[in-house]
């Protein structure tokens, strides 16, 4: 008696669990059809290889301004950052000992000017005894030559002095050309050598300077283009053309210039990503349109046989062009494919 309720729960819980599973199955989602327009058939496509090198946003020429005479610095006008014009000051550099020159040099010229107008008079009281035949013609060229040697003497003192004020105003540090201070690092007080750099300076159009290993030398051609990452560049073009080719090899690198529209000046020095085509290769491209991100993953909508639109997982990376992108697994050549439902 015990053991037919029993049997009267098992056939209704089997019953129950029959009707679950006939209710999942009358709700499975309808079969997806693709619509025939826009459907693109898997190709593969002949890329540039494209290798990432080292690259520097930089300026074409780097100037030194330099010190001409040693001294202290008595005073720096300009910091980094700023914008200045050719022969402009930017600093000043004082040696107490160049003013004492000039002050003896200035004695100097006194004293010659002295004995240069003692010449000239006796030299026009030996011209008038000369006249009236009390001197003779020997003493009055040997008036005439002490003269003469009195205003070279004059001459010679004068250039000294102006020499020694010159180069007291050579303290002046001048920039050589117009840019903008990268550095400036030297303060107030500093003692310098002569052509000691006090300042650098950029001059010249901005350019992007990347370095290539010798091997691949010959994937550098004046005017082959190079792709950047235009995050680096602040919005500027994400290409470039190549414009100088350094002859020289250094540390087993070649160097070259690239120049892109619009790239930034305000900062020299920092680090770019680009990308140089070493060769070509086959790679599988396809419109962004035709790629949907869910959670992280990538999916392309694949057109089967009888039509139905599944959605498989990819892997991709950007391309050269941005309306497209390369996909590295998950689709193979002769694949069908229809666009992607517009993101939510």
């Amino acid at each position: 008696m015990t053991a037919k309720p029993f049997l009267i729960g098992a056939l209704g819980l089997a019953t129950l669990l029959s009707a679950c599973g006939e209710e999942n199955t009358a709700q499975k989602p309808a079969t997806v059809m693709a619509p025939a327009a826009n459907r693109l058939t898997v190709r593969a496509l002949v890329v540039d290889d494209l290798k990432p090198v080292p690259a520097t946003l930089t300026t074409r020429d780097m100037a030194d301004a330099r010190a001409r005479i040693g001294g202290t610095v008595s005073q720096m006008l300009v910091k980094e950052g700023d914008t200045v014009r050719q022969g402009q000051t930017i600093a000043v550099i004082r040696d107490e000992r160049i003013g004492l020159q000039t002050l003896a040099y200035d004695a100097q010229v006194a004293a010659a000017a002295a004995q240069a107008a003692q010449a000239q008079a006796d030299l026009a009281r030996t011209q008038d005894l000369y006249d009236h035949g009390v001197y003779a013609k020997a003493r009055l060229d040997q008036v005439q030559a002490a003269a003469k040697a009195a205003n070279a003497g004059l001459a010679a003192a004068r250039a000294q002095a102006r020499a020694s004020a010159e180069l007291g105003h050579q303290g002046a540090v001048l920039a050589p050309t117009a840019g903008r201070v990268l550095t400036a690092d030297v303060p107030p007080g500093s003692v310098v050598m002569p052509g000691q750099s006090l300042a650098t300076i950029t001059a010249g159009p901005p350019v992007v300077r990347i370095t290539v290993p010798e091997g691949e030398s010959a994937a550098l051609k004046l005017g082959a283009s190079v792709r950047f990452a235009a995050e680096d560049l602040g919005g500027a073009a994400a290409t470039g053309q190549i414009t100088q080719i350094y002859p020289a090899v250094t540390g087993g690198q070649i160097i070259a210039d690239v120049t892109a529209a619009g790239l930034p000046q305000a900062l020299v020095g920092r680090k770019v990503r680009a990308f140089v085509a070493v060769g070509q290769r086959q790679a599988l491209l396809i419109p962004r349109r035709y790629i949907t991100t869910r959670f992280g993953v990538d999916y392309v909508r694949l057109v089967g046989k009888d039509g139905a639109a599944v959605d498989s997982p990819v892997q991709t990376t950007p391309a050269a062009d941005p309306a497209a992108v390369e996909v590295l697994s998950g689709l193979r050549l002769g694949d069908v494919l229809t666009p992607a439902e517009p993101r939510r």
